[in-house]
């Protein structure tokens, strides 16, 4: 494992993006970000740094380094900022809130540390969600691409039962396959195994690696977990709000 985590390492000093070519998927430009509560306090200092297509990327750094205010500004749900944030080159800074909206359910998926899903839906309902917000699909190919997306995390034996029954690995895969059902250009993880067991931090990462490294997905994910990091494709680590190594 040691052997194979200096690997990593070694190819991500010789290349700063990684072992991946072509055009970025998401490139964030001299962001900057200030809290003014209770004083004013720089949270994200000229922060510039580019992901490629099906780079699976996790984001490190103490609490407090400004590594979960940097994915909330690249989610675009966090618009008080100064800087540029660009998704498939197009220009996010400075929308809207509802063409962000619509952008964000057709191009981002979500995994946060607790799963969120609502515990009167079935595992089924729960993934067709973002699916519906798009208004292109009757309602039983919504299914279908739901239980597609169950059935990539090998969960569509559980399509019909209620999340609030799962386990709590069951309930993050449920959230992954919510993440991936508009087949978004990227997925953001804020500590997606943050409230997870071992065994089940083992089984969300090699899903999450899996869908990087076979199906092309791109996932930025935040994480105190420095295995978890070590194994990913590239690491960005943070300290006091500026980028000091990837």
């Amino acid at each position: 494992m040691q052997k194979e985590n200096n690997k990593i390492s070694d190819e991500t000093k010789a290349s700063p993006s990684g072992r991946f070519g072509g055009a970025a998927v998401l490139k964030a430009v001299s962001l900057n970000k200030f809290f003014y509560e209770p004083e004013e306090f720089h949270v994200l200092k000229n922060v510039s740094f580019e992901v490629k297509k099906g780079e699976f990327v996790s984001i490190v750094g103490k609490s407090g380094c400004g590594k979960s205010t940097l994915l909330y500004l690249l989610s675009t749900m966090d618009t008080d900022y100064t800087g540029e944030v660009f998704v498939n080159d197009v220009l996010l800074t400075g929308k809207t809130q509802n063409e962000l909206a619509k952008f964000r359910n057709e191009h981002i998926g979500f995994v946060f540390q607790f799963h969120f899903l609502l515990p009167e839906f079935s595992a089924l309902k729960n993934v067709m969600i973002p699916i519906q917000k798009l208004g292109k699909y009757s309602t039983s190919e919504c299914e279908d691409r739901a239980y597609e997306k169950l059935k990539w995390l090998d969960m569509q034996n559980f399509a019909t039962k209620l999340s609030s029954k799962l386990s709590g690995g069951q309930q993050q895969r449920v959230a992954i396959a919510r993440a991936l059902v508009n087949d978004p250009t990227i997925i953001m993880g804020d500590e997606p195994t943050g409230n997870l067991d071992s065994t089940n931090t083992k089984i969300v990462f090699e899903i999450l690696k899996d869908i990087s490294k076979n199906k092309g997905q791109t996932i930025i994910a935040v994480t105190h977990d420095l295995e978890f990091a070590e194994n990913t494709d590239r690491i960005i680590e943070m300290k006091d709000g500026e980028i000091i190594r990837q």
